[in-house]
């Protein structure tokens, strides 16, 4: 007898329960979406060079708003990967640098930056031949 989708998938329910509060995995996805979004990487790429000023954040980050750019850091911040300092000038003048669990990610989100950069005319290409073979495709 063999098994069909639904009961894969529900004994690996039980086998991984993320819904419950001892769960190793749970929490995983949270901290993924924040550390996986492509603004978030490229900010903690640039921080990773050193101490920066909002106005030095926005102009080395192609696209970013100064919203998204905003709430980016502020999320960060949240979570404990950037400090803000802000000096008591007039205007305020505000930096911000990685904190040390911020910096223990830079290699790895360096080395996803490094990958993306080398691999990007593999995959522009593998679009191009994808669109070509599916033209009624959506998925852009």
């Amino acid at each position: 007898m063999s098994l069909t989708h639904t009961d894969v998938t529900a004994k690996a329910a039980e086998l991984e329960p993320c819904g419950q509060a001892d769960h190793p995995d749970c929490g995983i996805r949270d901290v993924l979406d924040r550390v996986g979004d492509k603004w978030s990487v490229l900010v903690i790429v640039e921080l990773a060079n050193g101490p920066r000023r909002f106005r030095q954040l926005q102009r080395a980050i192609d696209g970013i708003s100064q919203r998204m750019l905003t709430l980016t850091v502020r999320r960060l911040e949240r979570d404990g990967l950037v400090f803000r300092t802000v000096y008591p000038t007039v205007p305020a003048q505000v930096d911000y640098r990685l904190t040390e669990t911020g910096a223990s990610l830079t290699h790895l989100v360096k080395a996803l930056a490094d990958w993306s950069l080398e691999h990007r005319a593999a995959i522009a290409q593998a679009r191009q031949a994808y669109d070509g073979d599916h033209p009624d495709n959506e998925i852009r």
